[in-house]
């Protein structure tokens, strides 16, 4: 186990394309908002979207001089072992060595998943206190939760997602005597009402009593958590951004998404502290060029 401090938050999902990263960075972002220390690990060794985001924010500090909170970030080296199961452990410890360190230190760790299934993947979500699993709001995602009657849509059996987490809810008690607290949102949510969207609002919280999970507040389609991306911010930095962009009825609805999704994590200390996101103070601009 890691140090008493550090609470593991840990973004994971089977499937590429749900939103893990703006989740990840967004939660990271929140946090140090909210004075706590986080820190950052990016498991996914061929897109490194986490790491390139801290990379563009680190980037963006540097060159304006805007005094935009930042993270510690971690890296585990892709293993070149020849052997598979040399090739698990030396990533497996690579990890537990990264989090560690962010540990003696940070009050959070955030961790990226690649969106597939993978033995370094399945490691993390074993150290995990609380997992987020940001799915699209179509049925295919769903199915990786749980496989439906296509008749009466009923929950025939658990998807095969659910069914790693049960697993390594069991490991975890194994080993560190605790369980995980799954939470499961609903992302790039559509503004337009359509046969789609209904059934997921309807099937989500009948599934979650017998998966184990429970429902937040997620990030609706907007394009300003994508544009962001480039200069590593996100829409809780944007009063002091330091890129002319106007606070927008949209954006301060963006920011209302992610304040709601860390008051539904029950991450400890959190909920004392939301007030400060809800309504921030303008901060000048410091060094821009």
């Amino acid at each position: 186990m890691v140090g008493p401090r550090a609470h593991v938050v840990v973004i994971g999902n089977e499937k590429g394309g749900s939103g893990k990263t703006t989740v990840a960075m967004h939660v990271t972002v929140g946090l140090m908002r909210l004075g706590f220390r986080v820190g950052c690990i990016d498991l996914d060794h061929r897109q490194q979207s986490l790491g390139r985001y801290v990379a563009n924010r680190v980037g963006w500090v540097g060159r304006t001089g805007v005094a935009l909170p930042m993270p510690r970030m971690a890296g585990v080296a892709a293993s070149d072992i020849d052997s598979k199961a040399g090739a698990v452990a030396e990533e497996s410890a690579g990890f537990d060595r990264a989090l560690d360190d962010l540990a003696t230190d940070c009050e959070f760790v955030v961790v990226d998943c690649p969106g597939s299934d993978v033995p370094l993947a399945r490691h993390a979500h074993i150290h995990a206190d609380t997992l987020i699993t940001p799915i699209n709001d179509s049925l295919l995602d769903l199915d990786l939760l749980g496989r439906l009657d296509p008749v009466n849509r009923t929950l025939v059996q658990a998807g095969p997602y659910a069914d790693l987490v049960w697993d390594l809810r069991r490991e975890r008690r194994r080993r560190h005597r605790s369980g995980i607290d799954w939470v499961v949102t609903r992302s790039r949510l559509s503004t337009l009402s359509d046969r789609n969207k209904l059934m997921m609002a309807d099937l989500l919280p009948a599934m979650q009593k017998v998966l184990g999970f429970r429902l937040a507040d997620g990030f609706g389609e907007r394009m300003i958590y994508r544009y962001l991306f480039l200069w590593g911010l996100t829409v809780l930095d944007l009063d002091q951004a330091g890129i002319g962009l106007e606070m927008t009825k949209s954006h301060r609805a963006a920011r209302d998404e992610v304040c709601a999704l860390l008051g539904e994590l029950w991450l400890p200390r959190v909920a004392e502290r939301l007030d400060r996101l809800r309504d921030p103070v303008p901060q000048s601009i410091v060094g821009h060029t």
